[in-house]
């Protein structure tokens, strides 16, 4: 009888997984054709000055500002500390100082303070050596006393709900240095950021000078992974400030669906006693599946045909579908999309590409024709188990991408973005990208966080980019489960309790961030990345107008005297007491303060 009865439930799960239907979804988002050069304004004078040294962190400052007020669709100029005296300042707005000696500005530090003093906004970049020059400077910064040494920051915590997420947690900083000014500061100065230890380190602080504002970042880390931190500093220096953001959510699982390993895994079978098979289907898509139906997640699976070396024809097509079939329709009918990682887990590279010394088992592709046969075979795959889907995303195998692959991806396939990551790996081989279109079209997409464990970099990084783009993009392997490196010792309850933390945080720091599949994740770079802001002052407020509108915008709007009274053109939502989520709905939009 126990002999039938498994035989029983065997076949009626093998009917279930061979016939899940699925209810194909609207999109919320398609990419569109390229907008015309025409279409977009004329380019502005500049707002903003960068002011850099021309050391480390002064250019590691000016870089990373130039690519947020880039991002951020505001024009700049730049000018090296000692050329100050030599420039106009009337016509800026704002200042950003990338300088760590103040020696060098000579009397252009006292032409910045004046121009300060008349209405302009100063943002203080990075903590500057202490000497005579900032003595001298110090309380209009609103500093009354420096100490001799600098502070090692370990955690941060906010003193002000003025970002995103930051009442909801401190963070670590994983990499701590001698990297802050042990200061006390004026009693009129507001502190909005502080080091989380006994000696509460003011890290951002805003004050006045005269009709002016002066922000000051004694933070000290300029990374492309703190971004959103200068970018809402520098959200501080005026009346009111305006800039497009992105407005998506996205989960992908690579390797998903993909041939299921075979055999027995020491952590499943010290946990639950079951085969790896078995695990995947019964317990961990089980609780990943679950976790979207709680927060409306949409997952992007990426395709793996099977997980040889193979890189010569012929390519043979894998005929056991029938996991493809359940786990893909099942991802499908949950409102998710499938995607390209590849016919194997090879990345398209062709011989002579230097994997610098890493990534040993995996083989070079001895053609560009190979590659583009691969890809056919995978696309021909995908389009027998889901004939009515467009696969339009593409992962790169470990993130890594030649330029030929990415060529032969054009000629081969549909797709209309490329996700590999956006923080650069150590090894200097991996393909990291910006939230842009690139020249040939494509729109790169990079997933900012990965795995289960989200240590504290990943929980700091996600939360500057929620802050800087208004994005999540996060991705998981089912594999991690077996991989020690990746957490699997921990046991998938811990890992999962892990993943399951993070979602929680994210959707009470943004309830109503939008969840996207990867495409519309591509269709919401295009229509930032296309996007051009004009901001004019008016007597009740601020008018915009946007260049390369398509339909609908995002811009997260930053007012600092005042709140937010009518609004024509778009539609505002709240999001903290003085930031707002606008909704562009025309290419003109009004903005009254009051």
């Amino acid at each position: 009888m126990v002999i039938v009865l498994f035989l029983l439930l065997g076949g009626v799960l093998f009917l279930v997984q061979r016939n899940v239907p699925y209810q194909a979804q609207e999109s919320l988002l398609e990419p569109y054709e390229a907008v015309p050069a025409a279409a977009k304004p004329a380019e502005q004078d500049p707002e903003c000055m960068i002011i850099w040294q021309d050391d480390t962190n002064g250019k590691n400052g000016r870089e990373l500002m130039e690519a947020v007020l880039g991002q951020m669709k505001i024009p700049y100029d730049t000018c090296k500390a000692g050329e100050v005296k030599e420039r106009d300042l009337e016509a800026f707005e704002t200042i950003v100082l990338s300088v760590t000696d103040y020696s060098l500005l000579d009397e252009g530090l006292l032409q910045i303070l004046d121009r300060v003093e008349k209405g302009a906004g100063l943002l203080v970049l990075c903590p500057p050596e202490k000497n005579g020059s900032l003595q001298a400077v110090s309380e209009k910064l609103g500093i009354r006393q420096i100490g001799n040494q600098y502070h090692t920051v370990s955690g941060i915590h906010f003193a002000e709900n003025f970002m995103l997420g930051s009442q909801l947690e401190d963070f670590v900083i994983t990499d701590p240095y001698e990297s802050s000014l042990q200061v006390i500061l004026e009693p009129e100065c507001e502190i909005l950021v502080q080091s989380d230890d006994d000696r509460a380190v003011p890290l951002i602080w805003r004050t006045k000078l005269g009709e002016g504002t002066v922000v000051f970042d004694n933070l000290g880390f300029l990374e492309k992974a703190y971004r959103g931190f200068y970018a809402a500093s520098y959200s501080l220096l005026q009346e009111v400030c305006v800039y497009p953001v992105i407005n998506g959510s996205v989960f992908y699982i690579d390797d998903f669906p993909s041939p299921v390993p075979g055999g027995d895994s020491e952590y499943i079978q010290r946990d639950y006693g079951m085969n790896i098979s078995d695990f995947y289907t019964q317990i961990w898509w089980r609780d990943v599946y679950n976790l979207a139906e709680q927060y409306g997640i949409r997952y992007t699976g990426l395709v793996i045909e099977q997980y040889s070396d193979q890189v010569e024809p012929p390519f043979t097509a894998n005929e056991d579908i029938q996991r493809y079939r359940y786990f893909g329709n099942m991802l499908l009918d949950q409102g998710g999309e499938i995607g390209y990682h590849g016919y194997n887990h090879m990345p398209l590279c062709l011989m002579g590409f230097d994997y610098k010394g890493e990534y040993d088992a995996y083989r070079l592709w001895e053609s560009y024709e190979d590659m583009t046969a691969a890809l056919t075979e995978l696309r021909r795959f995908c389009e027998t188990l889901y004939p009515n889907e467009k696969l339009q995303v593409y992962v790169p195998p470990s993130n890594i991408l030649s330029r030929e692959g990415r060529e032969a991806l054009k000629e081969s396939t549909d797709i209309c973005a490329i996700a590999s990551i956006y923080l650069s790996d150590d090894d200097g081989v991996a393909y990291d990208q910006e939230f842009e279109v690139g020249e040939d079209g494509i729109i790169e997409t990079p997933r900012v966080i990965s795995g289960y464990i989200l240590d504290d970099y990943m929980r700091l990084a996600a939360f500057s980019e929620l802050n800087f783009h208004y994005v999540n993009s996060h991705f998981q392997h089912p594999d991690d489960t077996l991989d020690k490196d990746r957490g699997a010792a921990l046991g998938w309850e811990e890992m999962f309790g892990r993943l399951s933390d993070y979602a929680k945080w994210l959707f009470e720091a943004a309830p109503d961030i939008r969840s996207l599949t990867g495409t519309e994740m591509a269709a919401a770079v295009q229509i930032y990345d296309d996007l051009q802001v004009q901001r004019e002052r008016t007597e009740t407020g601020i008018r915009l107008k946007l260049g390369g509108f398509q339909e609908e915008a995002w811009l997260m709007v930053r007012v600092n005297e005042g709140t937010i009274g009518k609004v024509t053109g778009a539609r505002p939502q709240k999001l903290l007491d003085d930031l707002y989520l606008l909704q562009a709905t025309d290419s003109e939009i009004n903005i009254e303060i009051s």
